[in-house]
């Protein structure tokens, strides 16, 4: 698993051999609280399996959703760069294992090969681009702009369909584009009722090109 994460691609089967038993793998039950907003930064994370996702919650309950992870993705990259706190919080979507490395570890490591910062530095301006669109599409566009731009992104083409699989809950997309369950229910209502989606088992299918406004 180690040599399939872009992070370690480079490292040579001592290295790998090295870092998997210098680190430690633990399993999380679906719901976990992996890590949580405002705790320190010591340790980086890789999926091994099942996915996880990063949020920000406010005290009423509100969460918005930066991310999603699965297999082979890493995080907490952040805590090698400064000591400052966690900056959102991570849970398992379902049950999760993940390999721990530690911060001071991963500082050797990079120590030793420095290209990894090139690849860790790579992987921060993807995420910052992703956050940039992020703010340009809450900032200009309207909640069905928001989520119909959503359904786009998370869609893959299966057999000449656009499919959302796995699939997410109605909660989910309020929680990724900043609107409630209630607007984005009443929403989805309409887009199926005039045929451009179809709900298929918990999945999502795009049957036609979904209009710009509502």
């Amino acid at each position: 698993m180690l040599r399939k994460v872009t992070l370690f691609s480079e490292l040579s089967e001592d290295e790998l051999d090295l870092l998997a038993a210098r680190s430690t793998v633990r399993t999380y039950p679906k719901g976990a609280v992996i890590v949580k907003e405002g705790e320190e930064g010591n340790a980086l994370f890789v999926i091994q399996s099942g996915t996880v996702k990063t949020y920000l919650s406010e005290a009423n309950g509100r969460e918005v959703l930066l991310s999603t992870q699965g297999p082979g993705e890493y995080f907490g990259d952040l805590a090698l760069f400064d000591d400052t706190p966690r900056s959102a919080t991570v849970a398992a979507l379902e049950s999760c294992e993940l390999r721990i490395i530690s911060k001071d570890l991963l500082r050797e490591i990079l120590v030793a090969k420095p290209e990894i910062a090139l690849v860790l530095l790579k992987g921060l301006a993807i995420r910052i681009r992703a956050l940039t669109e992020n703010v340009r599409t809450l900032a200009l566009l309207d909640v069905f702009g928001r989520l119909v731009r959503t359904l786009y992104t998370l869609a893959s083409e299966k057999d000449g369909t656009m499919v959302i699989d796995p699939p997410v809950t109605q909660q989910d997309l309020a929680s990724r584009i900043g609107a409630s369950r209630e607007m984005v229910s009443r929403i989805m209502n309409d887009l199926a009722k005039d045929g451009y989606i179809e709900v298929d088992h918990k999945r999502i299918l795009i049957r036609k090109k979904i209009p710009s406004n509502w």
